[in-house]
C-alpha cells in the first residue's frame, strides 16, 4: 500500500483551475479501487491518498495522470508501507 502525499507548490488560485479535473483523475481510481482514501490537508496546503497498488512504479505512472502534476502545481511524495491490519469494512476492497 502507498500514500501519496500531495503538497500544493502553486497558489491556491491556481491549485483551483485544476480541481475539474483532479476530482475526475480522483473518481477513476476510486472507481477501479486503486484510491482507498482520499482528502485533502487541513489547514489546504494538498491532499493525501491511499492507495492499493501493486508497485511503486505503478503509483508513479498514475500520478502522472493528475492534472496537479502535470500542470506542476503540487509536489507528491509516496510512501510504501506493508499493510498489517484493517477494519474488516474494508475487505472487499483490500482482497481479504
Amino acid at each position: 500500500m502507498f500514500i501519496i502525499d500531495i503538497h500544493y507548490t502553486a497558489p491556491l488560485e491556481e491549485v483551483d483551475k485544476h480541481i475539474e479535473g483532479h476530482t475526475a483523475y480522483l473518481q477513476k481510481y476510486i472507481g477501479n479501487n486503486t484510491f482507498i482514501v482520499t482528502g485533502r490537508k487541513v489547514p489546504r496546503t494538498g491532499g493525501i491518498l491511499i492507495a492499493n497498488a501493486g508497485s511503486k512504479e505503478e503509483v508513479e505512472k498514475i500520478i502522472t495522470e493528475d492534472p496537479f502534476y502535470q500542470h506542476k502545481v503540487a509536489e507528491m511524495t509516496i510512501t510504501e508501507f506493508l499493510h498489517a491490519r484493517h477494519n474488516p469494512a474494508l475487505d472487499g476492497l483490500l482482497g481479504s
